[in-house]
């Protein structure tokens, strides 16, 4: 059967699988459980190696081809969840409080699953493939941790792919694009000291709300007046806390947090740079102090241009649908380990249904086959 018919014959097993992680989802580098369902998952198939507890809960399966050991391509999936409240009301909805998988690496793990079931079976390839299950998507740089810890080396692999599913788009339908895809992750947090006092004498105080007030509007000159128009930049800022909430209080001080989200590294510095002179400078200008903080999250996301036709080759050869992704202001952590090996990240259709990060959020099962069949379609592309 061709392969999307073999995975569609499957899917009410791997409905199951997908549900049990979702029933039972962790976060982090604490995915103790969803880790150990995976290696025994993985020997059951009968990888020839198995390796458990890279970055802590991270797992590698290695399946060589009929002829033994060569050339690695390693195919990678997300495991943890998000730290939110479920609202889906699911016969398998979380099972515990203030978490949930609601961007689909519950999904993500069942297509890679899957797919390292059949590879095991038909060893229809030359060469191995590593099969890759990392903790700390979310915000943790599971993927640098993993990287660090010398994956790429321990097993040879001379390639990567991913994947990630995305509601909202025609179910099967596959989207990529060559170089920066998804953006860099920086955050900032700026705390404003001016002179508290009473709210009837501002006259003798260095009111930090007016300060923070004008510096939100001058943020946004960033994009719109410091950047280059044909580059991509959001400067969001997200959060305004005072250190009182009293009515009849002007506070002492007041801390801004936000993000800012690149596809140049240019752009990047040129935004820091911008926002600690307008922070420093603006609160000067009303006898205030501001101190900056910045914190650089995940890099660019750059894929191989050779290595992204591979994966579009790969996908129309699933589906038949592939299309020009555009820039996407997301961040992956999965750049870490573009940078450390070429390959490629594709995002796969889920059709209609919440968004991700939304509480009412489930993966739809019915994208299984087709990313089954991605993963399994990039062996045979690379190392058929």
């Amino acid at each position: 059967m061709p392969l999307r018919n073999r995975f569609a014959a499957r899917l009410p097993d791997h409905t199951a699988w997908r549900r049990d992680f979702h029933a039972h989802p962790e976060l982090g580098f604490d995915c103790h459980r969803t880790a150990a369902v995976v290696a025994d998952k993985l020997r059951s198939f009968g990888c020839d190696t198995v390796e458990e507890g890279i970055a802590l809960t991270g797992v590698v399966g290695l399946i060589h081809g009929r002829h033994g050991p060569g050339r690695c391509i390693g195919l990678r999936a997300d495991m943890d969840a998000l730290p939110m409240n479920e609202a889906t009301g699911l016969p398998y909805a979380s099972t515990v409080p203030g978490r949930m998988h609601g961007c689909g690496h519950d999904g993500h793990m069942v297509m890679l699953l899957a797919a390292a079931e059949y590879l095991c079976e038909t060893r229809a390839f030359d060469g191995t493939v590593a099969v890759i299950f990392q903790p700390a998507e979310e915000g943790g740089g599971g993927a640098k941790v993993m990287c660090e810890a010398g994956l790429m080396e321990r097993f040879a692999i001379t390639e990567v792919y991913g994947l990630h599913n995305r509601p909202g788009h025609p179910l099967g339908e596959f989207n990529i694009r060559a170089g920066a895809f998804y953006a860099a992750v920086d955050e900032f947090r700026l705390v404003v000291e001016g002179k508290g006092g009473h709210a009837a004498k501002p006259d003798r105080t260095i009111d930090p709300v007016l300060v923070a007030s004008h510096l939100i509007v001058a943020l946004q000159s960033v994009a719109s007046r410091n950047t280059d128009p044909t580059q991509n930049i959001v400067l969001s800022v997200c959060g305004v806390d005072t250190s009182s909430h009293a009515h009849n209080v002007i506070p002492a001080r007041v801390a801004l947090v936000g993000t800012i989200r690149t596809h140049d590294a240019g752009v990047r510095d040129l935004a820091e740079a911008r926002l600690r002179a307008l922070a420093e400078g603006t609160a000067q200008a009303f006898g205030a102090v501001a101190e900056v903080e910045f914190l650089r999250g995940y890099p660019v996301m750059v894929n191989h241009a050779e290595h992204t036709e591979y994966a579009r080759a790969a996908a129309l050869d699933v589906s038949g649908q592939c299309v020009e992704a555009g820039f996407n202001m997301g961040g992956e952590d999965f750049a870490y380990m573009l940078q450390d090996r070429p390959g490629a990240y594709i995002v796969l259709g889920a059709g209609d249904g919440p968004g991700l990060h939304h509480p009412q959020y489930d993966f739809n099962d019915e994208v299984i086959p087709y990313g089954a069949s991605w993963y399994v379609g990039v062996v045979e592309e690379r190392l058929g």
